[in-house]
């Protein structure tokens, strides 16, 4: 409940949401971008990276000048807490700052940079919350230095990941263990955060990353949850053999067989899940990979997403069925439920986007983000922005100043809010 008293709190969420000045937003962007910036306008700062130390150091100085603390902890997550009136859990926002090999400006560093001018509006607005507000930096969202993807998120709900984690080697044979010392000896000053008082709720801001919002018109997006995911391997088997010298009817094609399990198991996704089915083939592995030779082994990758915890079961059983009949092999790689998003923090996006108004769409994000981690720790929901083309992790990832102006107008006001009960 929003507590009354000598300020109206309600004004005190508008006049936060007033003060997001588009000029300083835009010109952060900008300013992150150009630690890892390449010559096509994309960004490559993986996680943990010099570069990535010189981004967080050039944030954690951005973040003193506004009057914040900050503190980290084991996988290197970064904390900006603008302090509240009350020693109350914090409400948080944030997002991550690494990005993949060939990224855009906007995937994760929006959400940090919007959150980072909430405090600056606060600040311009002088307004005092009741409770401190953090923003989140979380270490290696991408995966694509380290794996798995989310560590930090996933670390910070639950720090039993972490001995897992540590030996976790890049391309280059370096460990995340290795990589930790390094962040520590390059921020020494950085005390541990204090895990005694558990986050009151945390909000996502985030690029859409798909064509939803843009296609429907509509520069926002209230998301009500994450879908779920099974990721596995399969592996079939032939015999390799002179591809001009082997009658059809004598050969035992790898490939072929691959390819009828493929269709099987598209065919089973789209029966199960309709039109919230996403699955897709994307690794693919071929022996001996030769233009004049039966392939003998092949395996490739299935990523299945869907909305219902039900159909991700039924997919289970029945995706185990198919490879038995195919005499194919299959192991699971990954899976994670799907996330629902909690209510009152959904009712407050919808509130502050009411108050603004800014035309909504409710909507399941397709694609995983530090939130689905957080969502176990505290109440939590997300809110997205269009992306122009549906484009994202490529340098032509873009999102409209307007938009992306609204949609940190939104965070204020319902941080703002949050941070009054």
């Amino acid at each position: 409940m929003i507590r009354t008293g000598q300020h109206n709190l309600a004004d005190d969420a508008l006049r936060a949401a007033d003060r997001i000045d588009e000029t300083r937003l835009l010109a952060s962007i900008e300013a992150l971008a150009a630690f890892g910036a390449r010559s096509d306008g994309g960004v490559n700062r993986p996680a943990l990276s010099a570069t990535d130390l010189d981004a967080r150091r050039y944030l954690v100085a951005h973040a003193h000048v506004l009057g914040c603390t900050v503190s980290t902890d084991a996988c290197a997550n970064l904390f900006i807490r603008r302090p509240g009136i009350d020693d109350a859990s914090p409400v948080m926002t944030g997002s991550h700052i690494d990005t993949q090999p060939s990224g855009g400006k906007l995937d994760g560093c929006y959400g940090v940079l919007a959150g980072l001018e909430c405090i600056a509006a606060l600040n311009d607005a002088g307004i005092r919350t009741r409770r401190p507000l953090e923003v989140a930096i979380w270490t290696n969202e991408e995966g694509t230095r380290f794996a798995p993807g989310a560590m930090g998120s996933s670390a910070f709900v639950e720090p039993s990941r972490m001995p897992a984690y540590l030996d976790a080697a890049d391309a280059d044979g370096v460990t995340l263990r290795a990589a930790l010392e390094s962040y520590r000896r390059a921020f020494p000053e950085l005390p541990s955060r204090d895990d005694a008082l558990p986050a009151h709720a945390f909000v996502e801001l985030h690029i859409e990353q798909g064509p939803q919002l843009e296609n429907a018109d509509v520069p926002l997006g209230i998301v009500t949850g994450i879908q779920g995911v099974r990721w596995y391997e399969f592996h079939c088997e032939g015999v390799a053999a002179h591809a001009g010298t082997t009658p059809m009817p004598m050969r035992r094609d790898a490939m072929t067989l691959a390819v009828a399990l493929r269709a099987s198991l598209e065919e089973i996704a789209l029966s199960l899940g309709g039109e919230h089915t996403r699955i897709t083939f994307g690794r693919w592995s071929v022996t001996p990979n030769s233009i004049n030779t039966i392939p003998s082994d092949v395996t490739f990758s299935v990523d299945f997403r869907h909305p219902d915890a039900h159909v991700l079961d039924a997919f289970d059983e029945q995706v185990s069925a198919c490879a038995k009949r195919h005499g194919a092999r299959i192991a699971p790689l990954f899976a994670h439920a799907p996330v629902r998003f909690d209510a009152a923090v959904l009712a407050r996006i919808d509130a502050a986007c009411h108050a603004l108004d800014a035309p909504a769409l409710r909507l399941t994000s397709g694609a995983f983000h530090d939130a689905m981690y957080l969502a176990q720790h505290c109440p939590t929901a997300m809110l997205f922005v269009p992306s122009r083309g549906g484009i994202s992790h490529n340098p032509a990832e873009a999102t409209e100043a307007r938009h992306l102006v609204l949609g940190a107008r939104a965070l204020a006001h319902t941080l703002t809010t949050l941070c009054n009960d």
